[in-house]
């Protein structure tokens, strides 16, 4: 990772927009519907400290060099992250391919070297994210004491959460039913049915470009992994960081996990899991085998 992805609260905050032209203007475009509130600068005032103070981030788009390099500086002498337009060079950070969705922002960078390839898998990846995804998200965010409060388990918590996704209530907030979407969410809590849990096999011999993407996402959004000592590392950075990592454990255990409504990702190095996956089923256990191709 050459460079560390993060997300500034824009709510309160002030943006800096330096320069004139097209360029200036698209980044004027990226706010639009933010709680920023920007502040357009250009000419002498641009390459003043004292008009960047209490700025949040600076953006300076302007074909000319010299002025781009001066308001580059006068943002930095405040104090103020800055971005260049099409000068990387100048940048303390750059910008990203950006998809909003309200609550749910997705970006994706390439460190300024081919912001055209950001953009094309912008679009792609966009495609993907419903409109009412947003509407989820602050559904949730508006619940979280309340579903915290009710679930302190963080894996019991994740499994209600998951399940919840895609039940009732974050249909309702997608179609914009606030009031009914919180009131669904609530009685499934007050409920707490854990959502179906389960096994997922994957073999983790490496290298992980032989997964298959079906392997990758399980890997992603495992609440734990069960891992045989010779998994390879390259399959294991492809999980969640967060996710509990163990060794090896009885079926009896694994069955335990599931019953929680957790999602256990088994990584398997040998031919011994089929007696594994073979006693989990008599158990009723649900399992899936995710192989790769070699």
């Amino acid at each position: 990772m050459d460079a560390f992805p993060a997300f500034f609260p824009l709510s309160g905050k002030t943006v800096v927009i330096a320069g004139a032209g097209e360029a200036a203007q698209a980044k004027v475009r990226l706010f639009e519907g933010s709680p920023a509130t920007i502040r357009r600068l250009d000419g002498a005032q641009a390459l003043d400290p004292q008009a960047y103070a209490g700025a949040a981030l600076a953006f300076i788009a302007s074909p000319d060099d010299a002025f781009a390099a001066s308001a580059a500086g006068a943002a930095r002498a405040a104090g103020v992250p800055v971005n260049v337009v099409d000068r990387p060079a100048l940048c303390d950070f750059t910008t990203p391919a950006v998809i909003d969705r309200g609550e749910v922002v997705a970006a994706i960078g390439t460190g300024g070297a081919s912001p055209m390839l950001a953009t094309l898998l912008r679009h792609d990846i966009e495609a993907r994210v419903p409109e009412g995804a947003g509407r989820i998200a602050a559904l949730f965010a508006s619940l979280q004491d309340e579903v915290r409060a009710a679930l302190p388990d963080p894996h019991r918590r994740r499994a209600f959460l998951r399940a919840a996704l895609t039940g009732p209530a974050a249909e309702a907030a997608a179609r914009g039913d606030k009031a009914g979407a919180a009131k669904l969410l609530l009685a499934a809590l007050a409920r707490d049915e854990p959502g179906a849990g389960m096994v997922q096999f994957v073999d983790a011999r490496g290298p992980a470009d032989l997964l298959t993407l079906r392997a990758a996402r399980t890997l992603a959004s495992a609440d734990v992994l069960v891992c045989d000592e010779a998994a390879h590392a390259d399959v294991l950075a492809l999980a969640r960081r967060d996710a509990e990592r163990t060794g090896p454990q009885s079926v009896e255990h694994l069955a335990a996990l599931a019953a929680q409504g957790l999602r256990v990702a088994r990584l398997v190095t040998n031919p011994a899991w089929r007696n594994e996956q073979a006693a989990l089923e008599t158990a009723g256990v649900e399992t899936e085998v995710l192989p790769i191709a070699r």
